[in-house]
């Protein structure tokens, strides 16, 4: 019983330490971990490029020391001016929630008083400090629309870095 509990646990720790080995793409804007993104191979990476204009969409397939193989592509690192991260980084949800909630806070507080207006009087009536309330919500909900992060610029202190986590 013993030899099998501990031929269970080696086998278990071997095969999790495979597991957790698979190379990746670090986009690094600072020290902190929260601004870090990674890419890893099967995922889809929209980048411009030096060469190209213009932003273009494409598969990672693998990664070497010095460059990234991707399905109609090789690029190095420092052929890249930008990546598209809009649904990447994890900030840009944080972000899509407090709009919402901006949001959807101007829309309820509008609602609850028209609906109680009508319980109340018989009539639609929106008192003032009530429709600036909401105002001021619904503006501060818009105007936050745009702040989002939309590309990693490779410049000055964003460096994008290739990682390999193989075990040779």
């Amino acid at each position: 019983m013993k030899k099998a509990l501990i031929l269970v646990l080696l086998l278990g720790s071997c095969l999790t330490s495979f597991g957790q080995s698979s190379d990746f793409i670090l986009l690094k804007r600072g020290a902190k971990q929260k601004t870090q993104i990674r890419f890893y191979p099967g995922e889809e990476i929209t980048y411009k490029s030096k060469k190209l204009g213009y932003f273009v969409t494409d598969v990672i397939e693998s990664l070497d020391k010095d460059f990234i193989y991707l399905s109609e592509n090789i690029l190095a690192p420092a052929d890249i001016l930008e990546i598209n991260i809009r649904h990447k980084d994890k900030r840009n949800s944080t972000l899509k929630n407090l709009n919402a909630l901006f949001l959807g806070a101007g829309i309820l507080l509008v609602s609850v008083e028209m609906v109680n207006s009508i319980y109340q009087n018989g009539d639609l009536e929106v008192s003032d400090g009530v429709a600036i309330t909401s105002g001021i919500l619904l503006g501060t909900g818009l105007a936050m629309l745009p702040l989002r992060y939309k590309t990693f610029k490779h410049e000055k202190r964003n460096n994008i870095q290739i990682i390999l986590m193989r075990m040779e």
